[in-house]
């Protein structure tokens, strides 16, 4: 790190406003880059419990940059994130990864079979983050995501150099994982080839504190920034247009297939649920829905550890896409130890649980209480961060 400069950098309460203060807009990347450093501190949530400076892989941040892009790169259709310029007889591309980005869109449709929607970036890194999702995938395909990530890696180093009045006044140079970095944590599925971006631990929780404001602050000045910027084309682009593109979340309409039919099996056993928030029987013959905890449009996953068993019709009224209060979660608390204790229990299930978990937290193996109770308390953490750092309706 020998080569970051002396001078005197903001604090930490001042750092997120100086990355676009200084920011000339040339591209979105740096509102990108903001963007999905606070997406990163929301989605792990106990990290910050270690007390040390967190790496972040540039993976990790691109696959966040390829959900954000995503609606942007429809081939025949382009939405513009930066300024072209002619070099020689050649028009530069905006981002330097809009070729492979558009590719890995064409690819997707090409693989289901049906035309993309806006939030199927979000689909995509997520499904490919689970072991069970990834193998439903071709070699050529996952070839073309590992060479898009590759590319928006690459592009990452530009915002982290520059993210504030010069080369390095914000970041420190990014860091191969496997340098001795023990003075890190490292988040799940770091590899020791990855280079990661170093976030001190003060400036972690500030994201975490502040990420509401955070991702308002970028959606708006995304949005405007990508009116301007597409103001004198053909089909130009208004700020509610791009603010639109860059908030639609996944629904909770895709089939979780898999999932539901491990669930079936264990019903047809006559294994019992309880509904966690109407405390209704689950069994075999009784409609149900395996409901996000974490709705998709907070939280687009889906990880074991966030379906659960639920009333239908409780999960569509009055759930939909809410938050428990404090008192209707301690009442849910039993029911969901005891669903974990299920999943747990089963051949197919156990091991993607407890996969799925390290995927997202990070201190589960430090505590001593038994495994269920552990994903629980877990959970109702997260759902209470949730609560206190975003504006989510809540049901009681």
């Amino acid at each position: 790190m020998s080569n970051r400069q002396t001078s005197p950098s903001p604090t930490t309460d001042s750092i997120i406003s100086t990355i676009l203060k200084h920011d000339r807009k040339t591209t979105s990347y740096k509102i990108a880059l903001l963007r999905a450093i606070n997406d990163v501190v929301l989605a792990f949530p106990d990290a910050h419990q270690h007390q040390r400076a967190v790496a972040i892989p540039l993976r990790l941040l691109a696959e966040y940059w390829v959900a954000y892009y995503w609606p942007f790169v429809v081939a025949g259709n382009p939405i513009w994130q930066g300024q072209r310029a002619k070099s020689g007889n050649t028009l530069r591309q905006d981002m330097n990864f809009r070729p492979q980005l558009t590719a890995l869109r064409q690819a997707w449709e090409q693989q289901t079979g049906a035309t993309a929607l806006v939030a199927d970036g979000f689909v995509l890194i997520h499904d490919l983050r689970l072991a069970r999702k990834r193998a439903s995938f071709s070699p050529d395909f996952l070839d073309l995501y590992d060479k898009t990530i590759q590319a928006i890696s690459k592009a990452l180093e530009y915002p982290i150099q520059h993210a504030g009045t010069g080369a390095w006044t914000i970041f420190a140079p990014p860091v191969h994982w496997g340098s001795g970095q023990a003075t890190l944590i490292a988040l799940p599925g770091t590899r020791p080839q990855d280079r990661c971006l170093v976030l001190d631990l003060n400036l972690w929780q500030t994201f975490q504190t502040f990420s509401l404001w955070v991702e308002a602050l970028c959606l708006h000045e995304w949005s405007l920034y990508t009116e301007r910027v597409n103001g004198n084309q053909s089909r130009p682009v208004d700020r509610g247009q791009a603010y639109l593109l860059l908030t639609e979340r996944p629904d909770n309409r895709r089939p979780l297939t898999w999932e539901r039919n491990q669930i079936d099996l264990m019903l047809l056993e006559k294994v019992e649920f309880t509904c966690p928030w109407t405390q209704k029987p689950i069994r075999h013959g009784v409609p149900y829905d395996l409901d996000h905890l974490v709705p998709l449009a907070l939280y687009p996953t889906n990880e074991l550890w966030n379906l659960i068993p639920s009333d239908p019709r409780f999960n569509m009224h009055q759930k939909r896409d809410r938050l428990p209060s404090a008192a209707r979660l301690q009442q849910a608390r039993p029911h969901l130890i005891t669903a974990y204790s299920l999943y747990n229990t089963r051949t197919a299930l156990a091991p993607i649980l407890q996969a799925d978990v390290q995927l997202r937290f990070t201190t589960l193996h430090l505590a001593t209480s038994p495994f269920p109770e552990r994903i629980t308390q877990a959970v109702s953490d997260l759902i209470h961060q949730l609560t206190t750092t975003r504006n989510v309706a809540l049901f009681t």
